[in-house]
């Protein structure tokens, strides 16, 4: 089987992840963080809908990465952020970081909300 390596370009992949926190670009995040091809910073969790919702126009998807379990949206942040255009797609976090870089890699307008694997 002949394996090609993903690149990126400038665009910030996930490259791990652990026990509280995220490494994107080299940089270590605590916590619950938020990261997309250009930029990547602390998030406020599922109270936090302004940091998302400043990104309609630049995103189609947000993945929501909900720790190590799958669970459920709540309904406002969904329909919010849906009623920008933008899709939200739950999955636990694991699932998220990695769905986020193959999308990366497709050129895909996505972001990922991650809160932390405990």
């Amino acid at each position: 089987m002949r394996l090609t390596e993903i690149t990126y370009g400038s665009a910030l992949a996930i490259e791990s992840y652990g026990p509280g926190f995220f490494r994107v670009g080299s940089h270590v995040l605590r916590g619950a963080s938020l990261i997309t091809p250009w930029d990547a910073g602390a998030w406020g969790g599922l109270e936090d809908l302004a940091t998302p919702l400043a990104m309609a126009g630049k995103i189609d998807v947000l993945l929501v990465g909900l720790g190590r379990d799958i669970g459920v949206v709540p309904k406002a942040f969904r329909a919010a952020l849906e009623a920008q255009g933008i899709g939200v797609e739950p999955m636990n976090t694991p699932a998220a970081c990695r769905t986020y870089n193959v999308l990366l890699g497709e050129g895909r307008r996505i972001a990922a909300a991650l809160l932390p694997v405990a």
